[in-house]
This record gives structure tokens, sequence and C-alpha cells, in this order.
């Protein structure tokens, strides 16, 4: 799967990573639903590292679908709400 992270790069993710960037995600979700500022805020760095430390980096250049677009790391609680769906910002 092709993650993008906004104003940032793509990585191409191994289907092995899926279950704990889904577990960060969760941890996303439920901050954004409770309204908790440093929660979000944790949960948010969490899930960008973790994409930039399993991931590989594509290539500028590289002419590829996301699959997935993350926020910003400077993205705030309200603009991330705005585009969580029922998954999270993470299929599955």
């Amino acid at each position: 799967m092709i993650v993008r992270i906004s104003h940032d790069d793509q990585y191409e993710i191994a289907d092995t990573e899926f279950e704990h960037l889904n577990e960060l995600d969760d941890a996303l979700q439920a901050a954004v639903d409770a309204g908790d500022e440093a929660a979000f805020r944790e949960a948010l760095t969490a899930l960008l590292d973790r994409v930039r430390e399993v991931g590989t980096k594509l290539p500028v250049d590289a002419l590829v679908s996301s699959d997935v677009v993350l926020p910003a790391e400077d993205a705030d609680l309200a603009e991330v709400a705005e585009t969580l769906n029922e998954e999270g910002l993470i299929p599955g």
C-alpha cells in the first residue's frame, strides 16, 4: 500500500505493518472523538513516525497514486476530524 503524508513524502508500506498502523490509527480516532488535544498530537506523531520508520520512501518524481493520505504533522484536531471516516484514516 502506498501512503502519502500531506506536505511530505510517499511511502510504500508492507502488508505486515498494517495491524500496528491500524492500532495507531485507532488511538488517533479515539483522541479525536474525545476532543483530547494532547492525546491527538501524540497519536498523530506516533502514526506518522511509524509510517516513516517502516515505509520505503518513494522517489519524489515517482508517479504512483496513494492508497492513503495522512494529515501533515501540523494538522489540527478539527482538520483531522473532518477527514476521518468509520475506519479511521487507514482502511482495515
